[in-house]
């Protein structure tokens, strides 16, 4: 990377965190218990997959909730679930969403984080959830490592809309050329920075070969590899 790099933003979600059981097959079929509605949660992972182009289908990338409930709802119809009480139960899942206590951060975390801030380099962070950002950084004791935080949902736009990635280069001072986006949606972390000039890491945790790639464009399966990319 020619230009030095002052700051790394980061995705949150699958990219930092991933969820525990309350966001897999059976903690949806507990939620839709309770509005009894009867799912079979070996369906999930193909539910999600199903799901999946509501999310893409977003052209003008605005933030909204009902696009996430339909997403949810979506999912939940597709691991068999019907009946009058379907929105509900979307939307009790899409809240709780924000809840920090149902997810876990990757190991690999901590220590990249810490040695970029060895190095000087800024860290900045970019979700599209609606989960605060503060108590995101509290509940999973970053403070002191993040320089800045922004969200789509008090933003008002979803990655890859420039602007959110605009303000958050504002936020913590820096400019696109001397900054990395580090994520695991192609499509909406990598290429919505590169859009405005920042430079893209794509994370493929999973073991699935990792999609085509532009130019430029860096894979890694972890976050122990990015210092070596900077």
């Amino acid at each position: 990377m020619s230009v030095p790099v002052r700051a790394v933003f980061f995705d949150v979600d699958f990219t930092l965190i991933y969820p525990g059981p309350t966001f897999q097959g059976e903690g949806y079929a507990r939620f839709c218990r309770r509005h009894g509605i009867e799912v079979d949660p070996s369906r999930f992972p193909d539910a999600v997959l199903a799901a999946s182009s509501i999310l893409d289908d977003q052209h003008d990338h605005t933030y909204d909730a009902a696009i996430f409930v339909r997403y949810t709802r979506r999912i939940i119809e597709a691991m068999g679930g019907v009946g009058e009480h379907l929105s509900t139960c979307a939307s009790e899942i899409y809240e709780e969403w924000a809840a920090c206590q149902h997810f876990f951060l990757y190991d690999d975390v901590p220590p990249a984080l810490r040695e970029l801030a060895a190095r000087g380099i800024k860290v900045g962070l970019i979700s599209n959830s609606h989960r605060s950002m503060a108590s995101f950084q509290q509940h999973f004791d970053l403070h002191g490592l993040i320089a800045g935080a922004i969200s789509s949902s008090e933003h008002g736009f979803l990655k890859p809309h420039p602007s959110i990635f605009e303000s958050a280069l504002k936020l913590v001072g820096v400019t696109a050329p001397e900054s990395v986006m580090v994520g695991d949606s192609l499509a909406h972390d990598v290429e919505g920075a590169r859009r405005v000039g920042m430079r893209g890491v794509l994370v493929q945790r999973s073991a699935q070969a990792p999609p085509p790639v532009p130019d430029g464009v860096s894979v890694i399966r972890g976050l122990s590899e990015l210092p070596g990319l900077l």
